[in-house]
């Protein structure tokens, strides 16, 4: 039985991956921002356990942590949550940067250098869902990109540090997914919602799998998953 930590386990790519997980028996280890939404998690994941720090305030992260019990051994940190926010260069300040590079690329970072013992006991495995603005970045989406180019660069440099101790590193770029997360990007773009137009989560979540079953004689360093409709 594989031990994995999440983030983002509350909804859409998140949620889809922590299910799949959970009805194999694997066990959870889930990142929540607080307290109550700790609470919620585990009564959703019956036997899950439950971690609470904030990403949106990566310098408490470390503090945070140093107060709840850790896990000795951890064969997957499954970086899958995120935030967004558009708008041109020219109307973006410091606070809307902050945000996004914080929770986006800054805590991911943190967390990584946290669990990196346990993972490399273990010979665990790293992933980072990215975007597909990880790779590309349009107008609107300067800030965003900006911390998944970042992130992409993150897991580079994390793979090549890390191979001689056995830990694989892999980022997921999805295009446009349905769920929360592509609500509040078509309300900003003014755009009408339509889920049947993007990826199921648990189309991405099947990429993840893939990625974290894959026998130990390979590595899935990157995969680009875009809407087939």
């Amino acid at each position: 039985m594989a031990t994995h930590l999440i983030t983002g386990a509350g909804s859409g790519i998140g949620a889809a991956v922590a299910r799949r997980l959970h009805e194999r028996g694997d066990e959870l280890i889930l990142l929540a921002r607080d307290a109550g939404r700790a609470k919620e998690l585990a009564a959703e994941y019956e036997g899950a356990r439950t971690l609470v720090a904030d990403l949106a305030d990566p310098d408490r992260i470390s503090r945070s942590l140093g107060m709840q019990q850790m896990p000795d051994r951890l064969d997957s940190l499954l970086h899958i949550a995120g935030v967004v926010d558009l708008g041109p260069i020219v109307e973006l300040r410091p606070k809307t940067w902050h945000q996004q590079l914080n929770a986006n690329l800054v805590s991911p970072a943190e967390l990584t250098r946290l669990f990196l013992p346990q993972l490399r006991a273990a010979q665990g495995h790293v992933l980072f869902v990215n975007s597909g603005a990880g790779l590309h970045a349009h107008a609107q989406w300067g800030a965003y990109a900006a911390s998944k180019h970042g992130l992409k660069a993150l897991a580079d440099s994390l793979r090549e540090e890390e191979h001689g101790n056995g830990v694989r590193v892999t980022s997921v770029y999805p295009g446009r997914t349905a769920g929360p997360m592509q609500v509040k990007v078509h309300s900003q773009e003014g755009k009408e919602y339509d889920a049947s137009r993007w990826i199921a989560p648990e189309s991405v979540a099947t990429t993840i799998m893939t990625a974290l079953d894959l026998p130990r004689d390979a590595e899935i360093n990157d995969l680009t998953v875009r809407p087939g409709r």
